[in-house]
């Protein structure tokens, strides 16, 4: 799974993705110190537990912390991060399943390189995309020539060892 690259300078009109997420009852916002727990849960759940301590990372660099989440009806429903495990990268990144389709993942992105960019990045590196099709039409991200082992690589091949040896 390749890294894609993102020009934060240049980032398309984000509305057309916050009507949709709206209007399917959800709503955006920073993460809070109280999140943590629920946060770990959800991701743990519905994702991995790699993710989810990635996801916990975000929570130990500072303020603001680095990450929002989806909510609907007072239930976490996606999230992303960014600074996790790399300066600079953006992720990981989810919605719930049911979910997808409403524009919510693409305003948590959103969310994510905005808050990038006022950080000062001119760039912000999507690491070991799965969806590249996803970030290519939401915000225009290329993938990096030459990454296709990406900056996790040692991780997947652990992930993938680990599923063989339950198999």
């Amino acid at each position: 799974m390749p890294d894609m690259l993102v020009r934060l300078y240049d980032l398309p009109d984000a509305a057309p993705y916050h009507a949709r997420a709206s209007a399917a009852g959800v709503r955006v916002r920073r993460l809070d110190a109280w999140d943590r727990t629920h946060l770990r849960r959800f991701v743990g759940e519905r994702f991995s537990e790699e993710w989810a301590a990635e996801a916990d990372f975000a929570f130990g660099g500072g303020h603001p912390i680095a990450g929002f989440v989806a909510v609907k009806d007072g239930e976490i429903v996606g999230f992303a991060v960014y600074e996790s495990s790399r300066r600079g990268f953006f992720g990981p990144t989810g919605v719930r399943e049911d979910l997808r389709g409403y524009g919510i993942g693409a305003v948590l992105l959103f969310r994510c390189l905005e808050s990038m960019r006022e950080m000062g990045y001119a760039y912000a590196i999507i690491g070991g995309v799965g969806p590249a099709a996803f970030y290519d039409k939401v915000c225009g991200a290329r993938v990096i020539e030459g990454s296709e082992r990406s900056v996790y690589g040692e991780l997947y091949e652990e992930q993938r060892a680990r599923r063989q040896q339950r198999a």
